[in-house]
């Protein structure tokens, strides 16, 4: 039997989990935990098998819980499963130690099979997370910014919401948050502040600009 702790900061999702592993015989439901910071320390408590980690949580989030808990020597082996397929999102979980990346959408019987492998170390990947991986690998190493992306990035080291920087640069909100996804992705971070720093370390932005 597979000892699951299940981790996601909505108590339907959390509930509908637990119903569906309470229900197999193969799986332990151990424990649950709404955010980062409980996930770590239910990790170090129960020490299950595997950990069903959400990622996008309110306070510590999954890709920071999964360093953490690797860190503190928790041997549990981390499933992510969230809504969000980005590059912003896979990459750093899968580069913090994330056995496996699956999205909500996953069929039963995938969940199942996923937590199964990822209890023997083995990497499970849903097909757009192993084709987004994949172009990544075929990507130069240092993918350069657009000319535009380099602009949204200078409105956002300069404090600018999305709102403000859609419209000095005459686009929408949602192209905005295009650009900047892109910027996160190529610059291998996953937050603004990291991006801004990343942006004067590189070269994108300077304290002239």
């Amino acid at each position: 039997m597979i000892s699951l702790l299940i981790v996601d900061d909505h108590p339907v999702v959390r509930d509908g989990l637990r119903g569906m592993f309470g229900a197999d015989p193969r799986f332990e439901v151990v424990g649950e935990a709404a955010d980062g910071a409980a996930a770590i320390t239910a990790g170090e408590q129960l020490r299950p098998d595997v950990i069903l980690m959400d990622l996008r949580m309110p306070g510590t989030d999954g890709v920071t819980a999964i360093k953490e808990l690797a860190k503190r020597g928790v041997p549990a082996r981390i499933l992510v499963l969230t809504t969000y397929d980005t590059d912003s999102d896979v990459l750093p979980a899968i580069e913090a130690g994330a056995t496996g990346y699956l999205l909500k959408e996953a069929p039963r019987e995938e969940l199942f099979r996923a937590v199964e492998a990822a209890a023997q170390g083995q990497a499970v990947l849903s097909p757009t997370v192993a084709t987004r991986l994949m172009g990544q690998l075929r990507q130069p190493a240092a993918d350069p910014l657009s000319e535009r992306e380099v602009e949204v990035l200078q409105l956002i080291a300069k404090g600018a919401t999305n709102r403000r920087a859609a419209e000095q640069l005459f686009i929408s909100q949602a192209t905005v948050k295009t650009h900047l996804l892109h910027v996160y992705a190529k610059l291998g971070v996953n937050d603004r502040a990291a991006a801004v720093a990343a942006g004067f370390a590189q070269g994108y932005l300077t304290l002239e600009g």
